[in-house]
């Protein structure tokens, strides 16, 4: 009897097991990797909140393959190696077949080897510092390209800028970003004693002296800008600080990379009012498919007070082209998937199409966008045509003659000197 309880047990056991894993074969495993808590949660809990949404729309349509997408969310905790630990827990625990995510460069640059060793897939959806373009990851944000050096341009020719203020978090970014930014400065004339850079960390909340010393920058008599990678939750007292010192944007106008919508929903913009911020999107922009997501979130978020952003439409972008990819494909598989999505089209929501090139970036329009005091954006000035991601900037010394190409080169830096490939991805 004894025997034949154990011999059921058993047998119970085995078919529970066989039947998750039918059930597990029924769904298409979409990762979420977002934090949900520390000092970027303020931006990304709202991507993990786009993925959702999306995933669920399309289990309306049908799902993908004839399967039902599930999501599976996990919280990296604005931790930077924690989201090397999450993706690895993604894809070898929870066989996820694509994963969304991340905000910073540190936190991507921590799940990049996770995921090439792997050979997990991955859409990033944030404007970055370019430098990279690997076989593994997808970048539907922008590159320095497509919004830093236009942004800079901008303010040079538009508004006459003369002296920079080049402020960032202290993390790869806005290093890299900055470096690319000094180089073109000085390529444009720009003496060395009328660029300032400054960096602060993660969290950052007491700006006063900072504030302080670009006021002291700027007063002397040349118009001066601030160029803005400040990133997080740090952005709301560094506003604030630039209204309690009195400086309008007359007087100093900042150039935001990294804030948008959201960030400012948290503050009184009214001292904020003529501010600036580079993306590619803007919620106030005037187009159908814009209308049509705005409606769709907020009936999915259930508030109509609650913004859209920029990364909100890249991963609009990405998760689109990924199912598009998937359908061309017939398959989840990575390698087939990243063969197929080359040249892949979808629309975007300024009324435009995006593209997925072959260095695994995408085009896109430039936007600059003037702060209201409602809190959102006025466009007051775009590229006539969508811009394409250049993953290597042409501006500093050991980039200018690589090239990334994953369809003929089959390389991600490719030294168009040497001809040779790196062997690296990034």
């Amino acid at each position: 009897m004894k025997k034949s309880k154990i011999v059921s047990l058993v047998s119970a056991a085995a078919l529970a097991v066989g039947m998750q894993a039918a059930m597990a074969a029924e769904t298409i495993k979409v990762g979420v990797l977002h934090s949900l808590s520390g000092t970027m949660a303020i931006s990304e809990t709202t991507l993990k909140d786009t993925i959702l949404m999306l995933i669920e729309e399309q289990n309306k349509k049908g799902g993908l393959l004839g399967k039902k997408l599930e999501p599976v969310v996990v919280d990296p905790a604005s931790n930077w190696p924690l989201f090397a630990e999450k993706t690895r827990e993604l894809i070898e625990k929870e066989k996820v077949d694509v994963i969304f995510g991340c905000w910073t460069s540190v936190s991507r640059k921590s799940v990049l080897p996770v995921i090439e060793e792997l050979n997990g897939l991955m859409f990033y959806p944030v404007q970055y510092e370019g430098e990279e373009s690997s076989k593994n990851v997808f970048y539907t944000g922008a590159a320095p390209n497509q919004q830093a050096i236009p942004a800079v341009d901008y303010l040079m020719n538009e508004i006459g800028v003369k002296r920079w203020v080049l402020a960032g978090t202290d993390y790869v970014y806005p290093r890299t970003t900055n470096k690319i930014l000094e180089a073109y400065l000085k390529a444009k004339g720009v003496a060395e004693k009328d660029i300032m850079i400054n960096y602060t960390p993660f969290g950052h909340s007491d700006w006063q002296s900072i504030v302080s010393d670009i006021k002291k920058f700027g007063s002397e008599g040349k118009k001066t800008a601030v160029v803005s990678t400040i990133n997080g939750d740090a952005n709301v007292p560094f506003y604030k600080e630039l209204g309690n010192q009195g400086l309008s944007a007359e007087d100093i106008p900042v150039v935001a990379f990294s804030v948008g919508e959201e960030e400012l929903s948290g503050i009184d913009t009214k001292p904020l009012v003529g501010h600036l911020a580079a993306w590619n999107y803007f919620m106030s922009v005037e187009a159908d498919e814009n209308d049509a997501f705005i409606e769709a979130w907020h009936k999915f978020i259930k508030d109509k007070k609650r913004v859209t952003n920029d990364p909100m439409e890249a991963h609009y972008i990405g998760f689109n082209m990924w199912v598009k990819a998937v359908e061309m494909a017939k398959s989840t598989d990575t390698d087939k998937v990243a063969d197929a999505i080359i040249g892949v089209e979808v629309p975007n929501l300024t009324g435009g199409v995006s593209k997925m090139l072959a260095n695994h970036h995408i085009t896109k329009p430039v936007l600059i966008g003037e702060i209201q005091d409602d809190g959102q954006f006025e466009v007051v000035w775009e590229t006539d045509d969508l811009v394409p991601g250049d993953a290597w900037s042409d501006f500093l010394p050991g980039s200018k003659d690589i090239e990334a190409d994953w369809v003929t080169l089959k390389c991600g830096n490719y030294n168009s000197k040497t001809k040779k490939c790196s062997g690296q991805n990034f």
